[in-house]
């Protein structure tokens, strides 16, 4: 199964693709798209719509799995955020790719087996589960791997 993760964001969108196969994960590639800060808001969520059906037409995932939102603070940037998030989930509709959404709690209970673990720990877990040299940059790009790595540990036969 070829999973692509998404950490959104409006100004980072992480992106990682893995395929997932007899409970092994192999790497197929990660990046980042990115929105310049001066844009205008419209102008990067279209950019981001455009970007996200490339990645969709060059990697072709099955399903995409991306992370819940969870603010505590900043209320315009939870509303960006979430705005962004839209663009990524109606493009993948659009598509017809299902769409998987997990906590936080959850993407750390799946990668590292507990959901109190430190944001490095998820890291240095992603980096070993993938047989990577390094963990992977952005950090949003190693967060989307992640959430790739949740959905193949916890999809049970989902797509």
């Amino acid at each position: 199964m070829r999973i692509l993760g998404i950490d959104p964001g409006y100004a980072i969108v992480g992106f990682g693709v893995v395929e997932y196969a007899g409970r092994a994960f192999r790497l197929i590639n990660y990046g980042a798209i990115l929105t310049e800060a001066h844009t205008p808001f419209t102008e990067r969520l279209c950019n981001i719509d455009e970007d996200i059906h490339e990645i969709f037409r060059q990697y072709q995932p099955e399903c995409m799995a991306v992370e819940k939102l969870y603010f505590t603070s900043n209320q315009k940037t939870a509303i960006d955020v979430a705005q962004a998030r839209g663009i990524l989930i109606l493009a993948a509709a659009k598509e017809k790719i299902p769409v998987f959404e997990y906590t936080p709690l959850q993407v750390k209970m799946a990668v590292v087996g507990y959901g109190k673990a430190e944001k490095k720990q998820v890291m240095e877990m992603t980096k070993n589960i993938l047989k990577l040299k390094q963990i992977p940059k952005p950090d949003d790009a190693a967060d989307a791997l992640a959430i790739a790595i949740c959905h193949g540990h916890t999809c049970q036969g989902r797509k």
